[in-house]
């Protein structure tokens, strides 16, 4: 089942390349609040919320991460059918790897932040998908603020990091369930190679959920891929490092610009 997503309104000028964004398990878009502005001076941005996060509705039909993707492509379709430039963290950048495996004509080039081409143990999610059945996402509020955050991220981003664990505590908790289901079955490293545009693979300092290691196989399994390092950052990059994130994407993306240029000229 493909699951029904929103998306905020463009930000940055009107007509301009397009660059989607994508959350991680438990955010919302709040997640890239600090990123867009530096993103949209240069391309129109959307970010898109989960199933039963934000502003999506929820779910209450089985669905898989490349459904997820399905649900994105048809976004980037009405947003005019791209190629876009996409960005996603976590569950976020799952979906990206899953959109350029499944709808490649219409992704220009991915940044894979604190993802993988597999993540956690399927055994895991079944059993975190259970207890938020049981016991909702406010369960899990202490645990995710030890996974999301680096050592000093909330002392030093108080407000955003209150907002984004909100967030968690406001998700539709059956729609959350299903978002744990579809990533244990979720594992596209034998296909990393069949994937052709840039990949950016970045991954924050202390994250122990998607560590280097998988931002590692990442860039090591695509065709044209590189890694990048994202200081005093743990699982949410965008939210605790928003300047690092922002350059790292607008050098990575207006490389991609540039070389599709420089490839125009000399046809």
């Amino acid at each position: 089942m493909i699951p029904a997503i929103a998306i905020t309104a463009p930000a940055g000028p009107e007509g301009g390349p397009l660059l989607v964004l994508g959350p991680s398990l438990g955010t919302s878009t709040i997640l890239w609040a600090d990123v867009i502005p530096s993103l949209a001076a240069r391309w129109r941005v959307v970010a898109w919320d989960l199933p039963g996060h934000g502003a999506s509705p929820g779910a209450a039909e089985p669905f898989t991460v490349g459904e997820l993707a399905d649900a994105v492509a048809r976004r980037i379709e009405d947003l005019g059918g791209g190629p876009a430039l996409c960005a996603g963290v976590s569950l976020g950048g799952a979906t990206g790897l899953e959109l350029c495996l499944r709808h490649p004509r219409l992704v220009r080039s991915a940044a894979i932040v604190a993802s993988g081409a597999q993540l956690g143990d399927p055994a895991s999610w079944a059993e975190r998908a259970a207890q938020v059945r049981a016991q909702s996402t406010s369960s899990l509020i202490t645990a995710s603020a030890g996974r999301w955050f680096a050592p000093e991220s909330i002392a030093r981003r108080p407000e955003l990091s209150g907002r984004l664990l909100h967030a968690l505590r406001e998700a539709d908790d059956e729609s959350y369930a299903l978002c744990c289901e579809a990533l244990a079955a979720y594992d596209v490293r034998p296909r990393l190679g069949e994937i052709e545009v840039p990949v950016l693979a970045a991954w924050g300092e202390f994250d122990a959920v998607a560590p280097e290691s998988k931002a590692a196989e990442v860039a090591a399994g695509v065709r044209d891929g590189r890694a990048l390092r994202i200081a005093d950052a743990a699982h949410l990059p965008p939210a605790e490092q928003p300047d690092a994130v922002a350059d790292a994407l607008l050098e990575f993306f207006s490389e991609i610009e540039r070389r599709g240029e420089d490839a125009t000229t000399t046809g």
